[in-house]
């Protein structure tokens, strides 16, 4: 227990729990990520070019479907990695491979940002 908010006040906060858990951290991170990915698609590098409406749409849809079974995924990552917004990266640029025709382009995924980008947009 960390505090007694995990302990005897527990009730009074668990509708608080999407928001304020792993899970929900994770999910923001995937997010942010997502929609830098798509910024930075747009920002004229010939090695990266803008994705189109579709690969948009599919993009967001990672995000939008986040959920516990892709929380526990970057955990086992984040196991191997001991870095969680590394396990968020590695874990969304498998999930954008499967995007139409974007698969070359996912090392643009976290490109020039830090960790701490991240984590304070999320």
């Amino acid at each position: 227990m960390l505090s007694p908010l995990d302990g005897r006040y527990r009730t009074s906060v668990e509708v608080l729990l999407p928001y304020f858990s792993e899970e929900a951290l994770h999910g923001a991170r995937v997010e942010v990520e997502v929609r830098y990915f798509i910024a930075l698609s747009r920002a004229g590098l010939k090695e990266f070019p803008a994705v189109t409406a579709k690969q948009e749409k599919e993009l967001l849809a990672i995000a939008k479907n986040f959920d516990e079974k892709s929380a526990a995924e970057i955990r086992a990552i984040e196991n191997a990695t001991n870095h969680d917004v590394k396990a968020v990266e590695y874990w969304l640029k498998d999930a954008v491979s499967q995007v139409s025709n974007l698969k070359s382009s996912t090392e643009f995924i976290h490109f020039g940002l830090t960790s701490e980008d991240v984590n304070n947009l999320a």
